[in-house]
């Protein structure tokens, strides 16, 4: 397409995030917004124009505009694969939200519906976006804590009355189990995982997960709907001190390793280990993560192939590894990613 005309993007779900879709396609100078699909109608007043509301996706890809080029798939998990095949059918580009399906076998299949029609699609992982994520992971790639040990994530806090279809795994540790993964430089090789099943609920609430990625280093996330306060952190512990976000706030702090001298002792020196040395919190300069991912899935269906989006091939890995957690919560055992597309 013309990389100067403004792309035309739809919604589907005007929903917790779906709603933040259509306000940014709405004002961004980029974009032109086509319209929304929810058969619950407008709940939140999301949209300047009502007739720009539609009650299918049919409805939509025959509106008098014609099809969008692309359209945010943000209805429940379960109604990905449907949204995307009638999508997809049509010529429309897809930014699906995550996690990408309720099951790895459904990913995969949209990922085989996206190819064969020749589509551009990716994946909301909007954690990627967070500004105090990537000056994180700018540093750890530019070397400033050395070798990495440990990438480690807390995302609790209280139960979200939109969640009805998936537990706490899928729904919120998606984002941590795509994040261990993107920034500790290699897949989740295994998992060990526990939950807990608290508020009367079919699936869990919380959970404990430990792992090691393909080239060593583990991780370790917290994950639950159980907490009474909201805390988003995530931190990176290397041989030259730890990294860590907040992810709520976008801040950014390092804490160095400290050279305790021991007067020509090296055994004790070896014994030591670290000390706390200087903290220093990052001037960071800030997007909103959502009109950051918007814009580069913009980018890629304007032909540029280093737009910084999660591929549809990672958002099926991210679902593999849930699917594994699960797994191994179920059986007490750790359990071997396997995710090939």
């Amino acid at each position: 397409m013309a990389t100067d005309q403004p792309v035309r993007g739809a919604v589907l779900g005007l929903g917790m995030i779906g709603r933040h879709h259509a306000r940014i396609l709405q004002s961004d100078a980029g974009m032109r917004f086509a319209g929304a699909v929810d058969p619950g109608g407008d709940r939140f007043g999301a949209l300047r124009d009502p007739a720009l509301l539609f009650g299918s996706v049919h409805e939509l890809l025959a509106a008098s505009g014609g099809p969008p080029d692309f359209a945010v798939v943000a209805v429940p998990t379960e109604e990905h694969l449907p949204a995307v095949r009638e999508l997809a059918a049509a010529g429309v580009h897809v930014l699906v939200e995550k996690p990408l399906a309720a099951t790895a076998d459904e990913a995969r299949e949209i990922i085989d519906i996206v190819r064969d029609a020749g589509l551009h699609g990716a994946v909301g992982h909007v954690e990627r976006c967070n500004p105090a994520l990537l000056e994180l992971r700018r540093r750890v790639n530019d070397g400033q804590l050395g070798e990495v040990f440990l990438v480690a994530t807390e995302r609790v806090g209280p139960f979200p009355d939109r969640v009805r279809d998936v537990g706490v795994v899928k729904d919120l540790a998606t984002h941590d189990l795509d994040l261990v993964r993107w920034l500790g430089g290699g897949r989740v090789d295994r998992v060990a995982a526990q939950t807990q099943h608290r508020m009367g609920r079919a699936h869990e609430d919380l959970v404990l997960v430990t792992g090691q990625l393909e080239g060593g280093v583990a991780f370790n996330s917290v994950v639950d709907w159980l907490t009474p306060m909201k805390v988003r952190r995530t931190r990176i512990l290397g041989e030259r001190g730890m990294l860590v976000a907040d992810t709520l706030r976008a801040d950014l702090m390092f804490y160095e390793n400290a050279d305790v001298p021991t007067q020509g002792w090296p055994a004790m020196q070896a014994l030591r280990g670290v000390a706390e040395g200087d903290m220093t919190r990052y001037a960071l300069t800030r997007h909103e993560p959502l009109a950051v991912e918007l814009q580069a899935f913009c980018a890629l269906i304007r032909g540029e192939d280093d737009a910084l989006v999660v591929t549809l091939e990672e958002g099926l890995e991210t679902v593999a590894v849930a699917e594994a957690v699960l797994a191994s919560a179920a059986s007490g055992q750790t359990v071997v990613v396997r995710a090939s597309a």
